[in-house]
């Protein structure tokens, strides 16, 4: 690694320290500012740490090598997050922002009770525990790669100990304003990285082919013939089910997708609640919607742009055994000195921005949506070995925890997983869609009482792992954005079915009382 690349590295750190320490100091000092910043972000910075929190390393790396692969199609998928957002911030965001909320989960307590509330909190944390152990542990490898190619070989724990810390020293420092301002920053910095990398190929630059010469201009003719430039996938009767990039894949369950990640996922909801007006809300989630197309873009037209400076070239020609190895190989292989080391720090900043992001929302939802005692408990713990408890050692010591309780986490996956990336993205699909049934529930239908939508919730959770574990074990392909969709059915068949059955138990003795005595 050039020592500039190093520079750079240090620099970046020390600049997030300052960054952390000035917002610290801002701080109110209380569980609610914590957790909620007291209500009072920007929206503007609010709408870059959504964009931030949604996507991380993995995203970063993989756009590029799909659109190598597969062309710009990921911008399809940000057309239906644009519509799911639209819908959010008409439906879901004026109960939120009027009733002063910190937990998502709060409404489905308010309409079904704490027993509901808990039930949704505790599916979100354990979808969170296990996705975020595995985008720790997927997204450590390609640091590792990046270093180790760079000629700063690091072991995989050592990346992996190095990024929990840190991002602990400042998520527990700062609280939620933190973690916010941080995640403006680092994406600023992955922002600016993919811009100019898009621009340094477009001048050819890169070492890879001249993108203005002759060859070139015939290589984009090949592209627009090959479907790279298209937005979606042609549907045929082959891949309905399993590709997420057809029309109405994207579109559709693209949208219902972001409704469930954006309106009932406390990870994004919380964010969102610190915005300081229900518009100031609205802003900052549309926003969001624009941005993360502008990233989907130009990480999409990058994947594209190699592909016609390498001819079309086959990954594997140059030992590259996954397209997700693309965008690290261009890095090292490509860039100047000092932007290469920008961009190792934009890779460290999305895996960062989404870690640090989950253990505040984590914290949050174990304290706000279990009632006072885990803050009890806390406090006694804390009393039982002669530390006294502050307005911030409750929520600072959750962070903590959820912060070793991730590490093991990864660590299991470590032993025992060969298909962590796989496993990853299919695990937000398994409650995504039960808990956007529940809230629809309590949005539009009224009728429906709180034993049929638990049962309904518990019953949709179950048939959707069953899903996912028969199709895995049958080889059977179903696109992610079907997974939400599919989710919702469930819950709505199995909630009504309860209602069904327990009003068929209810009018039986009814009956019985209205038969007329024999003597």
């Amino acid at each position: 690694m050039h020592p500039l690349d190093r520079l750079v590295i240090l620099l970046y750190f020390a600049g997030l320290c300052f960054l952390v320490w000035r917002v610290s100091r801002r701080s109110a000092g209380s569980s609610r500012d914590f957790l909620s910043a007291h209500h009072d972000l920007p929206w503007w910075a609010l709408c870059l740490s959504l964009v931030a929190t949604e996507t991380s390393t993995l995203t970063f790396i993989s756009i590029p090598g799909i659109g190598y692969t597969q062309g710009m199609v990921f911008l399809g998928i940000a057309g239906g997050y644009f519509i799911g957002r639209g819908l959010v911030a008409l439906w879901f965001l004026p109960r939120y922002v009027e009733g002063s909320m910190t937990s998502a989960y709060t409404v489905l307590g308010a309409r079904y009770g704490a027993p509901m509330q808990r039930l949704a909190s505790g599916a979100f944390l354990v979808t969170r525990f296990m996705a975020e152990s595995i985008r720790l542990l997927a997204g450590a490898l390609p640091i590792v790669w990046l270093f180790t190619q760079s000629g700063l070989p690091v072991g995989r724990w050592s990346v992996l100990s190095a990024i929990l810390v840190f991002t602990l020293f400042y998520t527990i420092l700062g609280g939620l304003r933190a973690v916010v301002w941080s995640d403006a920053i680092q994406l600023g910095i992955y922002g600016f990285g993919a811009v100019f990398c898009v621009v340094y190929v477009w001048l050819g630059m890169a070492g890879h082919g001249a993108p203005g010469s002759g060859a070139a201009g015939q290589g984009w003719s090949m592209a627009v013939q090959s479907g790279k430039l298209a937005v979606f996938h042609p549907l045929t009767a082959q891949n309905w089910l399993g590709d997420p990039f057809t029309l109405a894949a994207s579109l559709f369950g693209g949208a219902v997708l972001s409704i469930a990640s954006h309106g009932t996922d406390q990870l994004m909801v919380q964010r969102i609640l610190a915005a300081r007006s229900l518009r100031e809300a609205r802003m900052a989630l549309i926003g969001s919607a624009v941005v993360v197309a502008a990233l989907f873009g130009l990480l999409s037209l990058l994947g594209v742009q190699l592909w016609v400076a390498r001819a079309g070239r086959s990954l594997a020609a140059d030992h590259m055994m996954s397209s997700d190895a693309l965008f690290p190989h261009f890095m090292i292989e490509a860039l100047p000195a000092g932007i290469a080391g920008l961009l190792i720090a934009g890779v460290l900043s999305a895996t960062m921005g989404s870690l640090s992001s989950t253990l505040n929302a984590m914290a949050g939802a174990s304290l706000t949506d279990f009632g006072p005692r885990p803050r009890r408990w806390i406090e006694q713990a804390m009393q039982h070995i002669g530390y006294r408890p502050g307005p911030l050692s409750a929520p600072r010591f959750m962070t903590l925890l959820w912060g070793a309780v991730l590490l093991v986490g990864a660590a299991l996956f470590t032993m025992g997983s060969k298909s962590a990336v796989v496993l990853g993205l299919t695990i937000a699909g398994w409650s995504y869609g039960p808990t956007l049934g529940a809230f629809l529930c309590a949005l539009f239908l009224p009728g429906l009482r709180a034993r049929a939508v638990m049962a309904g919730y518990v019953a949709s959770l179950a048939c959707m792992a069953l899903v996912l574990i028969v199709g895995q074990l049958r080889g059977v392909a179903i696109a992610f954005s079907w997974l939400v969709p599919l989710g919702i059915l469930f819950h709505l068949g199995a909630a009504g079915l309860y209602r069904a059955l327990a009003g068929q138990r209810a009018a039986r003795p009814e009956a019985a009382s209205q038969e007329p005595q024999r003597d």
